[in-house]
């Protein structure tokens, strides 16, 4: 057996089964799960349509490039979106099945384990960034978010023998759980890291179609057209269908940027056999082709966190976030409790499931950066997150009483 899978840690959802294991949640109380960030809202109907009314493409192997019709549609939506100038569609867009197995993949392709690699990623994170460097042959650094910076993690702290060793840096805006956009003056010094020190980015962007503002989320191939970087060098960009449309289970995504690369990354997934349905080819193209499903979606969205960040702002240190669809909240604020034994609690006695922010992190620097926060997934409809919501205002009152 491959003795790099020996380094991996068990999924967050598998550490909360644990958590709960022994735990019988209060009767009295329907459950509701604000755990698992997986969209609840209803899939558009055209999407559905396109997916089956295309249902005959079944019939034929997919290319692992795509169809041209849906690399242009990708690339399309890249130039109405991020103000670019139109990306090749042949070189500089690769469609994949969901950003996840992509983001992992990336690793295989880009990393060398025979000059002692090093995987960077924030931390807290999405675990695929530290699963894709160990079974790369390499080693993940944790950069801690700082909350003092908007939760962006502070390299500028990182020593120059860490970043010579560096061969990929996850970088996910915006964030999962913090909800943190990168600014146009983080990415400068990004780039001008990955020039000095010739490491690839990967951005993850799939939270990037639900935000709080007026103005939509800077995009990393946007930030490097706006400093002048023509052709994205050492940059991928990993967006997803999910959370935008709603049809997780499409497992639909694309990458985009530096073509040099995108070559390479093209070779290994041809072999690796990363194509694309060619129903779900179809499907995607409706959904990429249209923005007022994406608008209404985020509107709900915008909706939920307006009337449910006041509330839990009563009892616990949160914020509206920038972006995504996460509370991320310190628990402490008016119990001395960890976020385990909050999750734990709160599980048993009102039956609501969030997700122990230690759980989303790692132990780095002398400190874990989830400790004592949890994070919430407001992906059900606004009825059942405001219940949700009520009832951890009535537990963290009660428990602010007894102690």
């Amino acid at each position: 057996m491959n003795p790099l899978l020996d380094k991996l840690q068990p999924y967050p959802f598998e550490k909360l089964r644990q958590l709960f294991s022994e735990v019988t949640p209060n009767p009295a109380f329907s459950a509701i799960s604000l755990g698992i960030g997986e969209p609840k809202h209803p899939t558009p109907a055209f999407i559905q349509e396109a997916l089956a009314a295309n249902l005959s493409g079944l019939a034929s192997y997919p290319t692992t490039a795509g169809s041209d019709a849906l690399r242009t549609a990708i690339a399309g939506w890249l130039e109405r979106r991020y103000g670019l100038p139109p990306p090749d569609q042949a070189t500089q867009v690769l469609p994949v099945n969901g950003s996840r197995e992509a983001l992992f993949a990336l690793a295989q392709t880009v990393i060398d384990p025979a000059r002692d690699a090093l995987v960077m990623c924030p931390n807290p994170f999405y675990q695929i960034y530290e699963g894709s460097a160990y079974l790369a042959g390499a080693a993940p650094y944790f950069v801690n978010s700082d909350p003092q910076r908007n939760f962006a993690p502070d390299y500028g702290r990182v020593p120059p023998d860490v970043w010579a060793r560096v061969q990929l840096l996850y970088v996910c805006s915006p964030g999962n759980p913090t909800g943190a956009v990168l600014t146009l003056d983080d990415w400068r010094e990004l780039f001008a890291l990955s020039d000095r020190y010739g490491f690839v980015i990967a951005a993850d962007e799939c939270y990037s179609e639900i935000y709080f503002k007026d103005e939509p989320p800077l995009g990393a191939l946007e930030a490097a057209h706006k400093l002048g970087r023509s052709g994205y060098p050492r940059l991928i960009v990993f967006s997803s269908l999910s959370k935008r449309s709603n049809v997780p289970g499409m497992r639909s995504g694309f990458v985009a940027g530096d073509a040099v690369i995108l070559k390479k990354f093209l070779l290994y997934r041809t072999y690796h056999g990363g194509a694309m349905s060619p129903a779900i080819q179809a499907a995607s193209i409706a959904a990429w082709n249209d923005e007022q499903h994406v608008a209404e979606n985020r509107a709900k969205y915008i909706a939920k966190f307006k009337q449910i960040t006041p509330m839990l702002q009563e009892v616990l240190d949160v914020a509206l976030p920038d972006a995504g669809f996460y509370l991320w909240a310190k628990v402490d604020k008016c119990v001395p409790i960890s976020d385990t034994e909050y999750a734990k609690r709160l599980y048993a006695e009102y039956n609501v499931t969030v997700l122990p922010g230690s759980y989303l992190a790692r132990d780095a620097h002398g400190a874990n950066p989830g400790q004592n926060r949890i994070r919430m997934a407001l992906v059900a409809e606004v009825d059942e997150c405001l219940e949700a919501a009520q009832r951890i205002v009535e537990f963290t009152q009660k428990l602010a009483k007894i102690h």
